[in-house]
């Protein structure tokens, strides 16, 4: 989400500080149509991911393209909780009287991103007047997305294959995926406790699931733009730059340590910068109810986590 406000510096000295007369914005009606590009995306991201989840299944796409729709499992699950993470966005943008697009989707080829596409996004593009707004905002992406996952995700590890292996994937090589302790639970709420040596071979389904609950993450960082730096700074103030400092040098360890895409990320986040944008009133501090929401979203950016989502053996 791109927010066109600039940080200001506020003199601390200023106790009672004036009012902020915001700029009234033209009321944005709700489009009656999909903007040909906003769909022509859409429809491109379709095919990426379809073609992602067949090649998933075997498929060679270029050798049997008849056997595409066997992406459509993967596909559609992944479409839907990207959709609803960016329309929760969009609508509580819309709730607030935000000048905001419908959602962006980015196809990607499937070799080398592996899921086939690099996710969607949304534009403001008028200032967000206060914390509360921005809170809203931020938060109803990830809490909309991880609520339309769970119940996909158990969908998907019923339809899952459990397998004996003594020695494990790692010996058998391969991609093995992390697990947060959300999709932990989720996994022992719908299979129950399984022995060391079963593991679970998700179903496209679950492991669309499982790439919804780490999009959820990503975003979650509290750091600059992304939807955790937005409800860090609602709920922290300025003390929401030094939080993204402190989570910036975290993913440089993960990253050493752990799987090296977290230093992508650092790169990423370092040009986006720490210091979140000033809203014109700043002053105005998030109620009781919004606070709840927005230790709500932390907790989900805890119980997504994972310090190496993929581990690749050979």
């Amino acid at each position: 989400m791109n927010n066109p406000l600039e940080p200001q510096h506020v003199p601390s000295e200023w106790t009672d500080p004036p009012r902020v007369e915001a700029q009234e914005e033209p009321g944005q009606e709700f489009p009656h149509h999909i903007p040909p590009l906003h769909l022509i995306l859409f429809l491109a991201t379709g095919v990426t991911t379809m073609m992602a989840g067949a090649m998933q299944q075997g498929v060679i796409p270029w050798e049997t393209p008849w056997q595409l729709y066997k992406g459509l499992p993967f596909s559609l699950t992944l479409l839907l909780i990207l959709l609803c993470h960016e329309m929760g966005h969009y609508l509580s943008a819309r709730y607030h009287n935000l000048n905001v697009t419908l959602p962006y989707f980015l196809p990607a080829p499937p070799i080398p991103f592996l899921i086939g596409t690099l996710g969607a996004f949304i534009r403001i593009r008028s200032p967000i007047l206060n914390k509360p707004a921005l809170l809203d905002v931020g938060a109803a992406g990830p809490l909309s997305g991880v609520l339309v996952t769970l119940p996909l995700l158990v969908l998907g590890l019923q339809l899952s294959d459990i397998q004996v292996l003594p020695g494990g994937p790692a010996e058998m090589g391969g991609i093995v995926l992390g697990e947060s302790l959300l999709f932990k639970f989720m996994s022992w709420l719908t299979l129950g406790s399984l022995p060391a040596d079963h593991h679970i071979i998700l179903h496209p389904m679950a492991f669309a699931g499982w790439i919804g609950l780490l999009v959820t993450n990503i975003n979650l960082i509290p750091v600059g733009q992304l939807d955790g730096g937005h409800v860090s700074y609602a709920l922290f103030g300025e003390k929401s730059t030094a939080i993204a400092k402190i989570f910036f040098g975290l993913l440089i360890g993960l990253g050493l340590m752990f799987w090296y895409g977290w230093l992508v990320w650092v790169i990423i986040l370092y040009f986006m910068g720490f210091s979140h944008p000033l809203p014109l009133e700043y002053w105005v501090e998030l109620d009781s109810r919004r606070r709840v929401i927005g230790y709500l979203t932390i907790a989900v950016f805890v119980l997504t986590f994972m310090p190496a989502p993929f581990q690749i053996h050979w």
